[in-house]
């Protein structure tokens, strides 16, 4: 079965590496179904049913996301609270639907590597802020297959702001190739 990445961007146009990671995507329609929330409902009005059955007719899920704020995007939790519903994902009442689905997160982290450490500038690994994530999806008995990330780095408040902040063509290339590997070995 094809895997389902749910692309959680609020502005996939000004996106970097989102954007080159969906073109990449979409050169195989046969192998992913690349849904993008904030182009779907730019209302933040979800349909539960239809965000449902899309996740049933799709084998492996795959979260993609910039991180915000050290978290996802607010369409990406409102569809995490909607549609991982009691009775569906998770509960007595046949809420199975993640039972043993392999899950795993591609995130963007718009900050250098080693500022997420325990002695980084922000004092928490990746992993540890993406725990929340993990918990939910074993909480629905899915297989969470950990997440991919991208580093970045950022400009400190007040730094400077020429410097250049995007990554070099030849790491985006590899960002996106090594992005889809991930994917293909879940």
């Amino acid at each position: 079965m094809k895997t389902l990445i749910i692309v959680t961007h609020p502005n996939i146009e000004t996106s970097i590496i989102n954007k080159r990671w969906v073109n990449e995507l979409q050169k195989y329609p046969e192998k992913y179904t690349v849904h993008e929330l904030y182009k779907v409902y730019p209302d933040g009005n979800i349909d539960v049913e239809t965000e449902q059955q899309l996740v049933e007719s799709h084998g492996n899920l795959v979260l993609q996301f910039p991180i915000h704020w050290f978290n996802c995007p607010p369409l990406l939790k409102t569809w995490l609270d909607d549609v991982l519903a009691y009775g569906w994902a998770y509960g007595s009442n046949g809420g199975d639907k993640f039972k043993n689905r392999k899950v795993a997160l591609g995130v963007t982290a718009g900050i250098k590597k080693e500022d997420y450490r325990e002695t980084g500038r922000y004092r928490y690994t990746l992993g540890q802020i993406l725990v929340p994530f993990e918990t939910t999806f074993l909480y629905c008995n899915a297989d969470y297959r950990s997440f991919f990330a991208f580093y970045g780095k950022e400009n400190s408040p007040g730094g400077n702001e020429e410097e250049e902040n995007e990554p070099g063509a030849g790491e985006l290339e590899k960002s996106a190739q090594d992005y889809l590997d991930f994917i293909d070995n879940l």
